[in-house]
């Protein structure tokens, strides 16, 4: 049996493509698009018209590289020594400075990350806990195993008071906490996954968002509210982003740190859980 030959790229006539670039298959390439010497582009790219990748300037650096299915809107400009992950999304006009990781859509100028690829929003939290009246205090996502937990609060006109208690609120018993902030708006926290490792999170000031991927679907959470927590179950893809300036992350673990327990490329985190 013969396997389906694959679609040759669509360069447009218009487009300037170093001889030594690497187009994939299925790339289609718009007018006015310049590909400079050792760009690599793999198969099923669109690239819209008047997009640049900028040519290294020597000191060592290299071509732009982008994988698979990635898609570039009109007069972007593309700096080198960077890579666009698998699946990326920049919008017209980006100026992307950095390397963009898999799935996530970026755009202005310097580029920034403002969401991910078939991430469904935020879920609403369960109903607020006031002194036990509620039912419900956790409601699942799409991803598997993730979970929004609404924590108890204790209003009182000397200080309002959230609690939670660890193997009943909190479905672990922690060996290890850390408090991540001041991180400034454009970055992104996160980007790795853990073998054993389950972490729960909740945003103890200001606000976050927070991406999880079981490697079929992913869910966007903000959290924004002292009472509110999210459980990231081992192998599940965490990020954490859109920081407001005053944000304070506060993150239990269930195990202590082990650099073993990390799984810092999606590749092989999607290996890993059987998915390529």
């Amino acid at each position: 049996m013969s396997l389906p030959t694959p679609h040759p790229a669509n360069i447009h006539p218009a487009a300037h493509v170093a001889t030594e670039a690497r187009v994939g298959p299925g790339c289609v390439i718009g007018p006015g698009v310049v590909v400079p010497a050792g760009c690599a582009l793999a198969a099923d790219i669109s690239v819209g018209p008047n997009v640049v990748f900028v040519e290294p300037d020597g000191g060592g650096r290299l071509p732009a590289r982008v994988e698979a299915r990635v898609r570039i809107g009109a007069n972007a400009v593309v700096y080198p020594d960077l890579v666009l992950a698998a699946g990326v999304v920049v919008r017209p006009g980006s100026v992307v400075t950095r390397s963009v990781p898999h799935g996530a859509i970026v755009e202005g100028n310097p580029a920034t990350i403002v969401g991910y690829v078939d991430a469904e929003r935020s879920l609403d939290l369960p109903a607020p806990m006031i002194d036990g009246e509620f039912e419900g205090p956790v409601r699942a996502t799409p991803v598997d195993g993730v979970t929004l937990h609404r924590l108890k609060v204790v209003p009182d006109l000397r200080g309002n008071l959230t609690v939670g208690e660890f193997e009943r609120d909190i479905p672990f018993r922690p060996l290890r906490y850390f408090i991540v902030f001041g991180v400034p708006s454009r970055e992104t926290r996160g980007e790795h996954a853990h073998r054993g490792c389950q972490q729960f999170l909740v945003c103890v000031r200001g606000s976050c968002a927070v991406v999880a991927d079981d490697g079929r679907r992913r869910v966007e959470v903000r959290l924004d509210s002292l009472d509110a927590g999210l459980y990231l179950p081992p192998m599940v893809w965490g990020i954490q982003y859109k920081y407001s300036p005053d944000a304070a992350l506060l993150v239990f673990a269930s195990h202590h740190y082990d650099a073993a327990d990390y799984i810092r490329d999606y590749g092989e985190f999607l290996r890993a859980k059987g998915l390529t």
